[in-house]
């Protein structure tokens, strides 16, 4: 039974927003002296050995045959193809533009629950789903006018791909056999890990240490937004609630835009803005008085 949020609840869902919308920041910076499927590699494979060794530490138990069955699909959902579409799209897309399109996971996540679980679609939850899926039109529009005339329209649809991935990935959980939420999350950064190592040594080869700036953006990947948010998100769903964490949703693509502008000078049109107040109120209409959407994962 949950509990109401205390001082150090709200402090976790505020450091996870900070977090997980900074990440994509993070991986721009790290992108500078790394391909995307070292970035993405590296993240995966930092973040299991910290929670495989948590996992130790805390005595969790590993997953069953049947959990596996489950835990290999979902891992690459939720970790190896959601963080290589990111990390290739931010190659040509500002940071903001990732961090917003993240912003539609739920939305994209409740009309897939209507089909593949027993959480059904209502009137209210629809209305939101069409809000947001306007807000996502406005945010890739020029892009699909511009498919086949260069790298940038198809970053933009990677981006998008990334949050359809996670909303999958979602979805299969909810199917999964019970496993601890530590181990859950380690064995799906073991899955990505296992499917990056050898995409990324056939080819972008062995990474080596590119400089301070990069090579630390990848370190803090690992650790920080993968591990360390794991850890927190665990931590506030079991004390506050499934609910209480949802808050989450709402901080992340504005954080992603705080930060893109301060910290990269990013150039921010103003469709960004536009389709991040269609997508945030898209998402309050949704969850109004409902419950809402669980989401499995970091943002990023």
């Amino acid at each position: 039974m949950t509990q109401a949020p205390t001082p150090a609840n709200w402090l976790s869902v505020i450091s996870l927003g900070l977090i997980w919308g900074g990440t994509f920041m993070v991986v721009s910076i790290a992108l500078e002296g790394y391909g995307p499927l070292t970035v993405a590699c590296a993240r995966t494979t930092l973040g299991a050995l910290a929670l495989l060794s948590l996992m130790a530490v805390m005595g969790r138990p590993l997953p069953s045959r049947a959990a596996m069955i489950y835990l290999i699909p979902i891992g690459a959902f939720n970790t190896a193809l959601p963080f290589s579409l990111l990390s290739w799209g931010q190659q040509y897309v500002p940071s903001a533009f990732a961090g917003i399109s993240m912003a539609a996971l739920p939305l994209i996540v409740l009309p897939m629950a209507h089909v593949f679980s027993d959480e059904k679609l209502s009137a209210q939850k629809a209305l939101g789903v069409v809000i947001g899926f306007a807000g996502a039109l406005v945010l890739i529009g020029p892009g699909l006018m511009a498919l086949g005339q260069g790298a940038e329209p198809l970053a933009q649809l990677a981006c998008i791909g990334a949050s359809v991935s996670y909303a999958v990935s979602s979805v299969m959980t909810r199917r999964c056999p019970p496993v601890d939420p530590i181990t859950l999350a380690a064995f799906t950064l073991v899955v990505g890990a296992a499917i990056l190592i050898p995409a990324m040594l056939l080819i972008e080869g062995v990474p080596t240490w590119t400089g301070a700036r990069s090579g630390w953006a990848i370190l803090f990947l690992g650790f920080v937004p993968t591990a360390l948010a794991a850890l927190l998100r665990v931590l506030v769903i079991r004390s506050a609630g499934s609910v209480f964490m949802t808050l989450v949703n709402y901080q992340v693509p504005l954080w992603s835009v705080i930060f893109g502008w301060l910290v990269l000078s990013e150039d921010l049109p103003w469709r960004f803005f536009v389709a991040l107040g269609l997508i945030l109120f898209g998402l309050a209409v949704s969850q109004w008085r409902g419950r809402p959407t669980r989401i499995l994962g970091p943002r990023a």
